[in-house]
């Protein structure tokens, strides 16, 4: 059980909070590329309770600069992309993707007071759909190989969705294996040969056995936990009888995301971004090791559940998450329809804005749970006391950690540990593209 003290501290993340100067060590998933539309490539984004203005300018560089102008604070977000920069509405100020002041008109022939100027801006970086910046102090931290960033822009597919609580309660459901066998639950099995994309709903490798049923049916897993160079690597272990085990491999890749199979060849990374203390983006690329990703479909099918533009769910605490009595007593467990991205919400804002962990009692199950909020609280103090936190990392750093592996599937009961390293192997072997990128265990 945790102090009032301890909640605060590993859930605040504004500028002046201790866990916000530890996430100002990370880069950090500020809009999709999609939201950038060539008709006016300008956004507001509100990141970790600041708010800043993205933009492209017509040579194709991105910037992020903070959002109140330095002249007298107006609305950069509302500005004109024009001569090469944002140009401030209110008395025409003009910067570029650098923060670089170009242009005062407003001031006397001959004024130098553009000289002086400089907006603050941030480095910005595009991975796979996704705009990530630095906000921190410095030089920022190499990106780490993982095979979200390494996949072709075939194989990978971004999107986000708004998450109305804090933050690390959206992580936490990640890191919590034996939540699927109830939240999830399904009382009837599909045919898995229709669930391209969908979570929980194809059978897992070397199994004809629906997802579905697996989970349903076997709802005391077994959890390791291994510490890794990018945080925590998940072991869940279902034994199905005496000889067969269902493994499922799954990671928490620090500060924030988790990286878990979707499918036999296709993963998810997703991060878990504070837009402030009591709100959060995920966003989430998924990296197929197989087939291209089908794009259109992946696209279509999430926006019958995410409203344009800010990526609200059709589902949630407005509309009580579509729960419907009658599913509940014969279709779902939830009574919340067929998607797990609402069983999810649900769960997690139920908790309110900011959960109060003053009043949990956890259990076995909530082994990663414990494990992260340790190394949470630990990072926190590493920066606290002038040091450099986990995954913060140099060129070198960034080349060791790779992957990271995820697996579902059944193997035999005492020989899980080579199984999931040969299922590895295996899928990177038959890869177009991860064949020739190393994973750590083939390295």
């Amino acid at each position: 059980m945790m102090s009032p003290e301890q909640n605060e501290l590993i859930t605040r993340v504004g500028p002046s909070t201790k866990c916000g100067a530890l996430m100002r060590h990370y880069w950090h998933p500020v809009a999709l590329v999609e939201e950038l539309p060539d008709e006016r490539p300008v956004k507001a984004v509100r990141v970790l309770g600041q708010d800043f203005v993205l933009f492209r300018d017509p040579s194709g560089r991105h910037g992020l600069l903070d959002r109140d102008c330095p002249h007298r604070g107006a609305d950069l977000a509302y500005g004109r992309l024009e001569d090469g920069g944002l140009r401030c509405l209110f008395h025409g100020w003009l910067f570029d993707v650098d923060g670089k002041c170009l242009e005062t008109p407003a001031e006397p022939q001959g004024s130098v007071l553009c000289q002086r100027v400089r907006q603050r801006a941030y480095p910005v970086v595009v991975k796979n759909g996704i705009v990530f910046a630095y906000l921190g102090e410095g030089e920022p931290p190499a990106f780490p190989e993982l095979d979200c960033f390494l996949a072709p822009s075939t194989h990978a597919f971004a999107f986000k969705g708004l998450i109305d609580c804090n933050w690390l309660q959206a992580l936490e459901v990640g890191i919590d294996p034996a939540h699927a066998s109830y939240l999830h639950r399904f009382f009837e099995d599909e045919e898995p040969s229709a669930s391209y994309a969908q979570q929980f709903r194809a059978a897992s490798l070397d199994s004809d056995i629906p997802m579905t049923r697996l989970m349903r049916e076997f709802t005391r897993p077994t959890i390791d936990i291994e510490v890794t160079d990018f945080g925590l690597r998940l072991f869940t272990l279902r034994q199905l009888n005496e000889k067969t085990t269902h493994l499922r491999v799954t990671n928490l890749v620090f500060p924030y995301a988790f990286v878990i199979p979707m499918s036999g060849e296709m993963t998810i990374t997703q991060w878990h971004v504070p837009i402030d203390d009591t709100s959060c983006y995920w966003y989430a690329i998924f990296t197929s090791f197989g087939a291209p990703v089908d794009h259109r479909q992946m696209r279509e099918d999430r926006l019958k559940l995410y409203q344009l533009p800010d990526y609200r769910p059709r589902l949630g605490r407005h509309n009580q998450y579509g729960y419907d009595a009658e599913e509940q007593a014969r279709r779902t467990f939830t009574g919340m329809g067929f998607d797990i991205n609402v069983h999810d919400q649900w769960a997690i804002e139920s908790q309110g804005r900011i959960q109060d962990r003053t009043r949990e009692h956890l259990g076995y199950s909530d082994k990663a749970i414990v494990a992260y909020r340790r190394l949470l609280l630990s990072a926190i103090g590493q920066v606290a006391n002038g040091g450099k936190p986990p995954m913060w990392l140099d060129a070198a750093g960034a080349g060791r950690v790779r992957g990271p592996v995820t697996v579902d599937g059944l193997c035999p009961a005492d020989g899980w540990q080579a199984y999931w390293k040969e299922v590895d192997r295996r899928r990177r072997g038959d890869s177009t593209w991860a064949s020739s990128t190393a994973s750590p265990l083939v390295a």
